[in-house]
């Protein structure tokens, strides 16, 4: 049995993982930013920068998963500060706290595939450089945080995932409501490669990464397959036996969400080369059972 501190836990992916953690035996403690209502919730402050060492006694592993979500709002100036803020004080808290612990902690620290930036039809491996936007300034910021953990020689490995598919929540989710209609088609020419991962395999991931810290560095936490939105709308429709064909025009998106348009429309052809070298093997490895998994 481990002892695991889950920071994002109440979140789409801290929930799962939570739940996955217990239920192979291991013992967590959640920080929460309220005041606690149970026995393994410890508050904290991630706005101060500041986690008290103590609370990593005993403790064998962290997973970061702390961050304003990326879609929940229109990306106002005063949003966009929450979104970077929101994760690199978090990280820079939990990762100050990893270095001034007692004995060797296993940092797993949340983070993103749009550190890549829109590439079009690129192959990316954990080995590319950044490209540019938003979302990749925040991934950059994101991920030097965890420097006090890194440089005191923690095992950080920092986990860039793709867009999750969930059955509940997360960003699949307008476009699974749509799907039942039969009005999930392309978003925009649908050419653009999404790096989906399913639930089941984002918190399989993070949990192989616990248990294997002598993987460090960027992870890319996305399916097996690399996959064209219009090739993931019609995994849904054939998994719901409805049509996927009517587009959702690029103009219109914009109108919807704003900025974050750019986002869904980016193309971002990821490989996980270090997720699947260390071992792991997806529940769900290509587009048509993860689709069916997700519909079921």
């Amino acid at each position: 049995m481990a002892r695991i501190v889950v920071t994002g836990s109440s979140g789409l992916i801290g929930t799962a993982l939570v739940a996955a953690l217990r239920e192979r035996g291991d013992e967590v403690v959640r920080l929460v930013r309220r005041a606690p209502s149970a026995a393994d919730e410890v508050r904290w402050d991630p706005a101060s920068r500041h986690l008290d060492p103590a609370v990593l006694d005993d403790v064998d592993g962290v997973v970061n998963l702390a961050g304003a979500g990326v879609g929940d709002k229109r990306w106002t100036p005063a949003y966009k500060h929450t979104i970077l803020a929101s994760r690199t004080d978090s990280t820079t808290a939990v990762a100050t706290a990893v270095a001034a612990a007692d004995h060797p902690v296993r940092l797993v620290s949340g983070s993103a595939v749009g550190y890549y930036g829109d590439r079009g039809d690129e192959e990316l491996t954990e080995a590319n450089p950044p490209g540019t936007g938003f979302l990749s300034d925040v991934v950059i910021a994101w991920e030097a945080a965890a420097a006090p953990a890194v440089e005191a020689g923690a095992p950080v490995a920092f986990a860039r995932t793709g867009i999750v598919m969930a059955r509940n929540g997360g960003a699949m989710q307008p476009l699974l409501r749509l799907a039942r209609l039969g009005l999930g088609g392309p978003l925009g020419l649908g050419r653009q490669f999404w790096p989906w991962i399913t639930l089941t395999d984002e918190v399989g991931a993070l949990l192989h990464l616990l248990d294997h810290p002598e993987v460090t560095g960027p992870v890319n936490l996305c399916g097996p397959s690399p996959a064209r939105q219009r090739d993931v709308a019609a995994a849904l429709g054939r998994a719901l036996h409805r049509p996927a064909l009517l587009p959702a025009p690029s103009p219109a998106l914009r109108l919807v969400v704003g900025e974050f348009a750019g986002e869904i429309l980016g193309s971002q052809r990821i490989v996980g080369d270090v997720l699947r070298e260390s071992g792991y093997r997806h529940v769900h490895p290509d587009l048509d059972t993860a689709a069916r998994w997700l519909v079921a």
